[in-house]
């Protein structure tokens, strides 16, 4: 175990908290920084890895909700896009603006026009901050998207939206890496399991999935943002909530790249549904499904498989068809999607629910849930929750703090300007600020010093910025690197990923003598 983990569990073990946050995604993340940026002593725990669940399987997207005008959701989408706005404002390394290529099949329930007019409507919403969308003829779909089948479309239209560079999993980790330089104790595979509300104190059970031991956690609130699993930790405090969720499974498929373009290719699916062709470097993302399941825990299926495959086939003009041959990863998980929680909803229903959220309150217990929510509308919520929890009697001394973002444009340029010198490669530069930002200093001070600090080892990652997420973020085992700190897995089939060099000197970086071990524990699954 990390020796910053040893050090958060006794920290939050030792002093009484302000803040419990239970499930460490996108939710309890922003939560967790909110909190601890504006002065609270606050602890957030997760039962597996950061953002290991809901929040490692998104399209990568951080979009307004366009999908959503159909089901004439305005408030919504006007709430999105405000948001999008301001994640491309304040991470612009992070939230890049890219261009939806949206072929309209023949026979579509709509004209083709109708969707444009959407569009438009779609770039007033987003306050005219990204470029105007515009209506494509078939010729010219042909000239700019050769491999989109055009015989069968009545028109599309290119408009914008913004994506996630990095993967979802390492955006939201950003935000437990800033909670920790806010004084936060952040810990991963740390499983609630016992909580009673004493004398105006929340008094958790907590089980150490690493070491087996129990550790007790005093808190004077308490944050369920457990995701999918929240209707679960509820049962164990015994909450009655407002609110429930309807889980949606979702899968992706990772390809080599399937065209130069940078573009999302985005079509509607045999099924009705939008179906997403997403750049991921040197892959491409395909997808998504939309099944309604029961559990939190799914896998895809051969249907599920067979589903993408066959739409991709269907929309795109390739030189051979895409098989399961071509496939390098597969993502899958399920959408938290909120309701009341006395309302009964139909298959033909269910389907039209948003990801918005709620927040379920109970200030006479010093609690609070969240549900739903995505990436997009994460600044939102983490002011709103600290705002609730202000509203339970929790101190922030400093409620005008702000706690997001990347770091000043000066200090960007300062750190550009210093590579520059050093004649450090300028795509490791972008890399380290990027995942890094002011810390980026700290890792170009090792390849500085030593040459050899700034090889790479693994895909693009340096030995100096490996030896840095060894000591700062928490990297517990090989998974929570390759899968969730980086996108390594992602890219690399796992046969190949056996055969990198480097593979050997990064698991000894970050785990020294268990190496081998994890190693060995990585490639058994």
């Amino acid at each position: 175990m990390s020796k910053l983990r040893d050090a958060c569990i006794e920290k939050a073990a030792g002093t009484e908290q302000d803040c419990l946050v239970v499930g460490a995604g996108i939710n309890g993340a922003v939560a967790a920084a909110a909190l601890a940026g504006k002065g609270a002593r606050v602890t957030i725990v997760d039962k597996g890895d950061f953002a290991s669940f809901t929040s490692q399987e998104s399209s990568n997207l951080a979009w307004g909700g366009i999908k959503y005008l159909e089901t004439l959701e305005f408030r919504l989408v006007w709430k999105l896009c405000k948001s999008r706005n301001q994640l491309m404002k304040v991470y612009p390394s992070q939230v890049e603006e890219i261009r939806f290529f949206t072929s309209i099949a023949k026979g579509f329930r709509m004209p083709y026009y109708m969707v444009y007019m959407g569009a438009l409507l779609y770039w007033f919403m987003g306050r005219f901050q990204t470029r105007a969308p515009l209506l494509l003829n078939r010729s010219t779909i042909r000239k700019r998207a050769p491999m989109v089948r055009a015989d069968r479309l009545m028109g599309g239209l290119e408009y914008s939206d913004c994506r996630l560079v990095d993967n979802d999993s390492r955006f939201a980790f950003g935000f437990v890496r800033k909670a920790l330089d806010y004084g936060c104790n952040a810990i991963n595979y740390m499983e609630l399991v016992s909580a009673e509300r004493r004398d105006g104190l929340w008094h958790c059970g907590l089980k150490d999935h690493r070491s087996g031991k129990s550790v007790e956690i005093k808190a004077r609130s308490l944050v369920n943002a457990a995701g999918p699993f929240a209707d679960g930790v509820n049962r164990l405090l015994g909450i009655d909530s407002a609110f429930k969720h309807v889980l949606s499974k979702g899968v992706h498929i990772i390809v080599p790249k399937i065209s130069e373009e940078h573009r999302v290719l985005t079509f509607f699916a045999t099924d009705g549904r939008l179906f997403f062709m997403i750049p991921m470097g040197r892959r491409t993302c395909i997808g998504t499904t939309d099944t309604r399941v029961e559990s939190e825990k799914v896998e895809a299926t051969k249907e599920d498989i067979d589903f993408l495959l066959e739409n991709a086939n269907i929309l795109l003009d390739l030189e051979k068809p895409l098989t399961t041959d071509d496939i390098i990863a597969t993502r899958c998980g399920v959408r938290p999607l909120v309701m009341k929680a006395e309302a009964a909803v139909d298959n033909a229903e269910w389907t039209a629910l948003s990801r918005k959220h709620e927040i379920d309150r109970h200030p006479d217990r010093g609690m609070l849930t969240i549900y739903g929510g995505k990436i997009t509308d994460c600044i939102n919520v983490g002011n709103e929750i600290a705002d609730l929890v202000k509203s339970f009697g929790v101190k922030l001394p400093k409620p005008s703090s702000v706690w997001f973002g990347e770091p000043e444009a000066s200090r960007r340029e300062q750190f550009f300007a210093r590579c520059a010198k050093s004649g450090t490669d300028t795509t490791i530069c972008s890399n380290l600020w990027r995942r890094y930002g002011e810390a980026a200093f700290q890792i170009l001070e090792k390849i500085e010093a030593d040459p050899a600090e700034g090889e790479l080892l693994i895909e693009d990652y340096t030995r100096a910025e490996l030896r840095h997420v060894a000591e700062v973020e928490m990297v517990e085992c090989l998974e929570d690197f390759l899968r969730r700190r980086s996108m390594v897995s992602l890219s690399v089939r796992p046969d190949e990923l056996r055969q990198v060099p480097g593979l050997a000197e990064t698991a000894k970086i970050l785990f020294g003598d268990r190496a081998q071990e994890e190693l060995d524990r990585y490639f058994a699954k």
